[in-house]
């Protein structure tokens, strides 16, 4: 037993750091847009296009890229995912034009990071927990991301002061490089076919027949289009509002360090309460804080308490919507089918960063992103309201959740 639980906490250790590297690295692509639009004069819509794309092509590879840690185990997973992020960041170090940048900042990244973000990562965390303590480590490893956010968003901006966006990109590539030798701590082996088991083809019949399964999806897209919308374009819209850039930069970072507590938070209410209904009240609170940040003057001290009270809220869908999928359908094709659901939540997150800004290129204003992100906030909360955490039949027959 002792060595089973010092097993797991390496692994969540491992999980914990390569989050944190990946999704550090990532939230703080809003800093690059300014610089990079400024130097070769785009508009804002070219930069928001390619990280919209990278959302979209993250979201497209994640279930194939789950069914193959699923199948094979997360290890080559991670590595191949850890190369192609590091190498994408350096081409976008040396990008020029939509084109480079799409395919630098959209395609590679974007693939990069479906090999080294939550659902891969979350998977090994749901195979190396017992089913009591799921929810608890996947809000710990997710927490580390989040922690991952906060620490890394000062070292960008540092970064690109010091050295220009281009050289500040080349020395993230080289960071994210460390992903690499991480992934000899997540210990993750395909879980044996004991006979009898689900077929790929099997998995995805019955996740796809489940309305529960449809609603969590649909629900996590609204999460992916507010997410990527705040964090590509706030900091352009502090700075429309008088405000000073640092002041954008210091709304993400209080964003990734309230996460750690969101995130935290939900995996342990999660363990304790229906997840749905949890995602229910996180959907309306965040629909409640957009509309009290836009009715407020905006200010440094309403901009901060903003940062505060939306990254509480940030990532906290995360342990949530995939420890009820885990619940649902076991842990077997976990990656596999937490990626389908977060396909939808890059949909959104595709939508999200792009019309970001063709909106504001059009009129002048994200005002109508504004409005549109607090009516999908209501809608998230209803679809998530009727979803039942049960385990379905197959694995009620079984007597075992996992």
């Amino acid at each position: 037993m002792t060595t089973v639980w010092r097993n797991s906490a390496w692994v969540l250790l491992g999980s914990a750091l390569i989050l944190a590297l990946s999704l550090g690295v990532r939230h703080g692509f809003g800093l690059f847009l300014p610089p990079m639009s400024a130097q070769f004069g785009w508009g804002r819509e070219v930069f928001a296009f390619a990280i919209a794309l990278q959302n979209l092509i993250w979201g497209l590879a994640q279930p194939f890229t789950g069914a193959l840690a699923d199948r094979f185990g997360a290890a080559k997973v991670v590595i191949i995912g850890g190369v192609l992020y590091a190498v994408g960041l350096v081409l976008m170090g040396l990008s020029d034009s939509l084109l480079s940048l799409s395919l630098s900042a959209g395609l590679l990244i974007g693939i990069g990071l479906s090999g080294t973000s939550f659902s891969v990562i979350l998977g090994v965390v749901g195979r190396a927990l017992p089913p009591e303590k799921r929810s608890m480590g996947m809000g710990i490893a997710s927490a580390a991301g989040s922690f991952g956010q906060f620490a890394m968003l000062p070292g960008t901006l540092g970064l690109i002061g010091w050295l220009g966006w281009s050289s500040a990109l080349l020395v993230l590539g080289l960071l994210v490089a460390l992903i690499i030798p991480l992934v000899s701590l997540l210990k993750d082996r395909p879980m044996p076919n004991l006979g009898g088991e689900q077929t790929l083809k099997q998995a995805l019949s019955e996740a796809c027949s489940h309305s529960g399964f449809w609603l969590l999806a649909f629900g996590f897209f609204v999460c992916g289009f507010q997410v990527v919308f705040i964090g590509i374009h706030l900091p352009a819209y502090l700075v429309d509002q008088h405000l000073p850039a640092t002041v954008g930069t210091t709304v993400l970072a209080l964003i990734g360090l309230f996460n750690i507590f969101g995130t935290y938070t939900a995996g342990w209410l999660g363990g304790r309460m229906s997840k749905p209904r949890l995602l229910t009240g996180l959907y309306l609170a965040r629909a409640v804080v957009i509309v009290l940040f836009l009715w407020a003057p905006v200010t440094h001290i309403s901009a901060y308490l903003f940062g505060m009270a939306m990254g509480f809220l940030w990532l906290s869908t995360v342990p949530l919507t995939n420890g009820t999928v885990a619940t649902m359908f076991g842990v077997r094709n976990l990656s596999m089918l937490g990626g389908i659901v977060f396909l939808f939540h890059q949909l959104g997150a595709f939508l999200g960063g792009w019309l970001g800004g063709v909106v504001y290129d059009q009129t002048g204003s994200y005002d109508i992103i504004w409005q549109v992100s607090i009516v999908l906030s209501l809608l998230a909360a209803a679809l998530n309201w009727p979803v039942r955490e049960r385990p379905v039949a197959r694995l009620q027959a079984q007597g075992s959740l996992a």
